[in-house]
């Protein structure tokens, strides 16, 4: 649970910021997204490989 410290001088507005600034660092949303599908080991891994050549090829050669 997110607890937020708001005084008395802080309007609600400011205190949403803060509130969504938490929620985001956190990585709930990220994580529940990530859930969601189920990704096999050996696809995640071929997927991380492939990137890693493309990043390879693209910056590779500078």
């Amino acid at each position: 649970m997110l607890i937020i410290d708001v005084k008395d001088k802080d309007s609600i507005e400011r205190a949403l910021k803060n509130y969504k600034r938490k929620f985001i660092r956190t990585g709930v949303l990220r994580q529940l997204r990530k859930r969601k599908n189920f990704v096999k080991p050996s696809i995640e891994r071929r997927a991380e490989v492939l990137k890693a050549v493309y990043k390879q090829k693209k910056f590779g050669d500078q």
